[in-house]
């Protein structure tokens, strides 16, 4: 199977060293504003989102037959908006025990991910957000989502897409917590549609640091999550933003970087999120101040904003 690696996934990783500063998308996940993928919602705040700099969309497929395919390809193209959309798979699936039924689960996300006009389905691809063994994984399980992840990188495949995995933290699953342990997934399983996705909220519980997490993702780092230690607004919390910007400038990242706050969380996955409280105590703040926050930060690390 040969996919080609265009957007997100970078084709090569140029020296940070060049003295280049290197152009990055600018993403925001809809939970900023809402809990699911709603166009007209959405709809009015894209004045000031482009002029912030926004030029994405992550739209989560927790129920893919919801989301509106016509009026979100017409959104997208209005609004000259690149599309990422993502899930964490339902905690009745299984990959290892009962793969068939999570291949049925992605199979309509694929397809949504597809009409939609987006390249690649990310996330928690692999497991159950919030779903743990309380126990190392086994041998048994990793040798499970390998399998699976095999047979979903093909289905991706089929239909022209790439498949990201992320990482998350140790409260939220067991399977995979580091850069390092995502980069041993993605080479045994060998496809080369596979990429790994970070998220900086997890690298912040889970990593040495961000220079060390970025690196051990190459070269499959595709997508990059950008979320404060507490969910909310960036430059709020506890994240070192400075650090995390001039690690993917020294890694030569080119994909693109996404403020994911748990805003509005849907009910579906609040639960595996442990999202029990407001995450800001002014919402807007998590566009109006944190989004050019992380576009001051990035500028400041020679990563410019397209």
């Amino acid at each position: 199977m040969s996919v080609a690696m265009t957007w997100p996934m970078q084709q090569s990783m140029k020296n940070a060293d060049d003295g280049n500063d290197m152009t990055i998308c600018l993403g925001l996940h809809t939970f900023a504003i809402a809990p699911v993928w709603d166009v007209a919602r959405i709809e009015r705040h894209m004045e000031r989102l482009k002029t912030i700099g926004v030029g994405l969309f992550e739209i989560p497929l927790l129920r893919p037959a919801e989301i509106d395919i016509a009026a979100t390809r017409d959104f997208a193209e209005r609004h000259d908006m690149r599309l990422v959309a993502s899930l964490g798979l339902p905690d009745t699936l299984d990959v290892g025990a009962r793969p068939e039924e999570a291949l049925d689960f992605l199979r309509p996300a694929l397809d949504v991910t597809k009409a939609i006009g987006s390249d690649c389905l990310s996330g928690v691809t692999y497991a159950t957000i919030g779903k743990t063994s309380g126990k190392p994984p086994t041998q048994t399980e990793m040798d499970g989502v390998c399998r699976f992840l095999d047979k979903a990188a093909r289905e991706a495949g089929k239909r022209g897409l790439k498949l990201g995995i992320e990482p998350c933290n140790r409260y939220e699953t067991h399977l995979l917590n580091t850069a390092a342990q995502a980069r041993q997934c993605v080479e045994r399983v060998g496809a080369d549609n596979l990429f790994i996705h970070l998220d900086t909220y997890h690298m912040h519980i889970e990593e040495q640091g961000f220079a060390r997490g970025f690196a051990d993702a190459l070269p499959y780092l595709g997508y990059v999550h950008l979320s404060e230690s507490n969910r909310g607004v960036p430059g709020q919390g506890m994240v070192n933003w400075p650090a995390c910007m001039a690690a993917l400038k020294q890694c030569g990242y080119e994909g693109a970087m996404t403020l994911e706050s748990m805003n509005h969380v849907d009910a579906d996955i609040a639960g595996g999120l442990a999202i029990w409280r407001p995450v800001a105590s002014h919402p807007d703040d998590v566009i109006d101040k944190g989004l050019p926050f992380l576009v001051q930060k990035a500028r400041e690390a020679g990563l410019m904003v397209a």
